[in-house]
């Protein structure tokens, strides 16, 4: 490695130290913020009992950002919500939940009273942006009633892209065949919410291996497009036909939402390998 890519491959380990430092910060002070609005409420609940269910549905005291109190019945029916799902306010969700979100309010009623403050993961429509996005939510039982307020997790960053690419790069490098396989098994830690590998054969120009979609395997990736049909491995091959290191943005599938977003994708060689990953826009 030349002095001009080592000076730059630090430049981006730092830049990627930075950020998940960053993003941990955030998602640390977005946690405390969780807890203490629902600890708020708890508090109001046991002052004023059901009366409380009018204030959680207000925006007011009870609405912080993105972040709201709900509650729910052990029959899941809503009771209140100071967000988007106020709609739902006296009707039976727990049909129509996600399977992620239906595990999560079954678990909820597994918990004894008592227990203090349980959290989970499930993914819910972000009134801010429209998209589907991971949030962790806060929840105690109170009787026959759920309390929880939940936040929006950050969405994958470019520095965790970078990381991931890294970390595929130094694997393939060790055991080809095996880091390959377990890109393929769709886990093994090569798939990360909606960032994911995919490895390109440069000598025949080939899928190897695909962290969401089988279907690649063995398909040129020079005659990938976009959903649109603008060409994206044409392009992707011509560019690393020159470096060894590049970045390309085009129009995809984002695995987690459904949606065709912008997204970013940094690339690598490892050998006869083009290995990349991308994060989606915010």
């Amino acid at each position: 490695m030349g002095f001009l890519h080592k000076l730059a491959w630090l430049g981006g380990m730092l830049v990627l130290c930075l950020g998940q430092v960053h993003a941990a910060e955030s998602e640390k002070a977005d946690s405390q913020a969780a807890i203490a609005l629902l600890e708020k409420a708890l508090a109001y609940y046991h002052d004023h009992g059901d009366k409380a269910f009018a204030a959680f549905s207000r925006q007011g005291e009870f609405v912080d950002k993105d972040r709201y109190v709900f509650v729910l019945d052990t029959n899941g029916v809503m009771l209140a919500s100071g967000g988007p799902s106020a709609a739902l306010i006296g009707r039976d969700v727990s049909t129509v939940l996600g399977p992620d979100l239906q595990k999560t309010f079954k678990d909820a009623l597994k918990v004894p009273e008592g227990n203090g403050i349980q959290q989970a993961d499930y993914r819910w429509q972000n009134w801010a942006d429209g998209k589907v996005e991971r949030k962790h939510v806060y929840y105690q039982r109170v009787g026959q009633r759920i309390l929880a307020v939940g936040y929006y997790l950050p969405r994958a960053s470019a520095e965790q892209a970078m990381a991931l690419l890294n970390k595929a790069a130094i694997d393939l490098t060790k055991d080809e065949k095996g880091t390959l396989a377990a890109i393929n098994s769709l886990k093994g830690g090569y798939l990360q919410d909606d960032l994911y590998v995919f490895v390109v054969d440069l000598n025949t120009q080939r899928y190897l291996a695909h962290g969401t979609n089988l279907r690649l395997i063995n398909t040129d990736f020079g005659k990938i497009k976009d959903p649109e049909g603008k060409p994206v491995g044409e392009p992707i091959l011509a560019l690393m036909s020159k470096q060894d290191y590049g970045e390309y943005e085009y129009r995809w599938k984002n695995p987690v939402t459904g949606k065709v977003e912008d997204k970013h994708a940094y690339l690598k060689k490892v050998g006869h390998l083009l290995v990349a990953v991308g994060y989606y826009s915010p």
